[in-house]
């Protein structure tokens, strides 16, 4: 499989998050300072505003519930031409309220989708190495 859409290019912030999808495993930025979850990480902790969180990535459940979406039928990157129609979900992941992530919802832009339903992290295999993570609606 070779990508035609944009592959991530990990750095040294986000190389773990990156390494854990290309095995099909969602995690998310943990505080090592107060424990709250963060996504992206970023150089100050939005929870207890240390400056030193010294972020490490924790493997969550990819259990969460929609609180918005769009369907995306304009490919405004190179790359995403044969992808649209898509839809993107705005979902808060179960570990933390508000801990928020967006991804596709490989379900399809027929899917019914309502505000408050349930999903599940599954993951897009853009190369063999690239895998990033998506949504599908829970059974």
């Amino acid at each position: 499989m070779t990508a035609t859409r944009p592959v991530p290019v990990p750095d040294e912030q986000s190389g773990q998050f990156w390494a854990a999808a290309a095995e099909h495993v969602l995690t998310v930025a943990c505080c090592a300072r107060c424990g709250a979850l963060s996504l992206p990480p970023d150089v100050v902790c939005p929870h207890c505003g240390s400056t030193d969180p010294e972020f490490a990535f924790t493997q969550v459940s990819g259990d969460g519930a929609i609180r918005s979406w769009t369907i995306v039928r304009q490919a405004f990157l190179p790359g995403f031409d044969d992808d649209v129609p898509f839809m993107l979900v705005d979902v808060e992941l179960a570990e933390q309220p508000g801990l928020r992530m967006i991804g596709r919802l490989l379900d399809g832009v027929e899917a019914d989708v309502r505000i408050g339903a349930a999903v599940v992290a599954d993951f897009e295999d853009l190369t063999p190495e690239v895998a990033v993570p998506a949504f599908r609606l829970a059974r």
